[in-house]
Parts: structure tokens; sequence; C-alpha cells
């Protein structure tokens, strides 16, 4: 190992500190006004230590109704958008995967304009797409409803790319030996190229879970019921101009709440996740 003087070391941890506090603290501070009363929050300064508001503003946010969405619980928003959250990277993957196999061990005409069409996609703006979409979904009847928040965005040209990539790197012997074993192209799929991808897919499910969660315009076009707003949405519409008019206490405990889907799917899948995208060779 390189040895390290002691002011390195102490430098480095520092930083590393100083940055866990910036990150941090915003998360923190927002917890502890989400155990308040509104009157405390709007009753500067806020404590810098928790409130004993826990267990009735959460329970109020998850299980009552919020006046500014249409009375509609924060678990009904945690539900719609992990519905859309789990259907966007799943959908994504599927398809990427199927995508990526036709392309690279399938021999057909035009297999590689299929290719370079998909990459293009890459090159177009949302806003170029998102009017045409739109116009789709309205007409297959498709707004307030969890078809039309997953389908459209469920195409990924960039997981095509990568997945090609990896199946690129398959080796040929491996193909001949399933073949030479009776394998069809459906076996060799199940049973030899998703086991050794499943680093590569647990890692674009950490990135396309977070990436379904996040969304904003989409969801914002294609709900019009607060019964199908994701919590992204919500949070919007839960903010007024006039902080008398916003229910602050509630504002943060669904902040709060909107962020533990997607650290448990980091911490849980942590693993897979930084395998699947350090791992060069199979």
């Amino acid at each position: 190992m390189i040895g390290q003087s002691p002011l390195r070391t102490f430098i480095a941890h520092a930083v590393l500190i100083l940055g866990i506090l910036i990150v941090g603290f915003p998360i923190y501070y927002t917890f502890v006004a989400s155990t308040h009363t509104l009157q405390t929050i709007l009753r500067p300064p806020l404590p810098l230590l928790p409130g004993g508001q826990l267990w009735n503003n959460y329970s109020e946010a998850l299980f009552g109704g919020i006046g500014r969405i249409g009375g509609v619980s924060v678990g009904q928003l945690l539900l719609n958008t992990t519905i859309m959250a789990l259907g966007v990277a799943v959908g994504k993957i599927c398809i990427s995967i199927l995508s990526a196999y036709a392309i690279v061990f399938f021999r057909f005409p035009l297999r590689m304009t299929f290719f370079w069409l998909i990459f293009i996609t890459l090159m177009l703006p949302v806003e170029v797409r998102i009017l045409p979409t739109y116009k789709v979904m309205v007409d297959l009847g498709m707004i307030d409803t969890y078809a039309g928040l997953i389908i459209p965005l469920i195409a990924s040209a960039t997981a095509t790319l990568l997945f090609r990539q990896f199946f690129m790197t398959i080796p040929g012997e491996l193909v001949e030996a399933a073949r030479v074993d009776g394998a069809g192209p459906w076996r060799f799929f199940i049973d030899i190229l998703l086991p050794v991808s499943r680093t590569n897919i647990a890692a674009l499910f950490v990135i396309l879970f977070i990436y379904g969660w996040t969304q904003y315009l989409w969801p914002l076009l294609v709900t019009n019921s607060n019964d199908m707003n994701t919590i992204v949405i919500a949070l919007r519409k839960m903010v007024s101009f006039a902080d008398a008019d916003t229910e602050w206490h509630l504002v943060m405990v669904t902040a709060m709440l909107a962020i533990v889907p997607p650290i448990l799917v980091v911490v849980l899948m942590q693993r897979w996740f930084v395998r699947g995208l350090v791992e060069s060779e199979k």
C-alpha cells in the first residue's frame, strides 16, 4: 500500500465530513420540520431538534387526506409512484435486453439500421416527443391510468446500447457450445444470457427506478385526477405562494417519505449496483 502522511489523511477526512454535512444537513432539517406543528414552522427560527409531533404528522399524511391535493393521502401517492417507477424500470430492462439480444445474436436484413435508429433517438430531446406522445395517449384513452404513466417511458436507447455492448463480449465458443447442446434461442437467453447479465440488470434497475421515481413533466401532463398523481407532482401542488396557505409540516413529511424508497433501493442493491458498474468481464 502507498503510505499517506497524517496531514493528507486529515484533509481527506475533513473534506469527506464537510461533504456529508453539506448533503445531510438539509435532509436532517427537513426531518426536524416534519416533527413540528405548522405554527412552530411558521414562527422562526425553527428548532434544530425534533419535536413531539412525529407520529401525528406522519399518520395524518399517510392515512389522512391533504386538502391541497384533493384529500388524497401520501400513502396513495407512494403507491402510484412505486407502481410507475417499478413499471418503468422493469419495462425498460425487458425491452432493452430483448432488443439487444436480437441485434447481437440474430442475423436479419437491416439489423444495424434498426440499431442506429434506436441509437439516434438519444439525440431527440423530450420536448420534441412530448406533444405527439400525449396525443397518442389521449386517442387511446390512457389519460389518468397507470398504463399512460408507464408505457411511453419504457423504451430506452441507452439501456439497449449497454446490453448490446455487454452481449458483444460473450465468447463465440459459448454460443457454439449452447448450439451443440441443443439449446434454442429462448433457452440460450434464459439459461445463459440472463444469469451472466444479472449484475448489469441490477445496476440498470437502480438507475431506472430512480429515473421513474423522479419523473415530473410526463406525470404532470398525463394525470388530471389527484388520485393518480405521483408524489413529486403532489409536492408541487401542496406548496402555495402564501406561507399561511401551505401545510408545511405535511409538505416536510411528504418530502421525507418521497426520498425513502429510492434510498432503500440503493442501499439494498448497493453490492449488485457496484458490481454491475465495475465488472468488465464475466
